[in-house]
């Protein structure tokens, strides 16, 4: 995973990109209370739980090459329960 940085508010995230349409992040510090934009999703109960200027910034990177696409296609090993 590659840590990119939101470039509206700066927060950081790891992100991995498999295709144009999937792309896995992984928040480090709790969404809600460092991205200004989920900040305000979370006093709707229904809205969706999507960041458009981090997605916006992941994509804009993709696109220029600085995230590459992921070649793993095999399931982490690890335990499901």
């Amino acid at each position: 995973m590659r840590q990119v940085s939101c470039r509206n508010c700066g927060n950081r995230v790891l992100v991995e990109k498999y295709s144009n349409e999937h792309t896995s992040v992984q928040w480090l510090e709790e969404s809600a209370q460092v991205c200004p934009e989920l900040a305000r999703a979370s006093d709707q109960p229904f809205s969706q739980r999507s960041c458009s200027a981090l997605r916006d910034t992941i994509n804009d990177l993709a696109d220029a090459g600085a995230v590459e696409m992921s070649e793993r296609s095999y399931p982490v090993p690890g335990i499901l329960s």
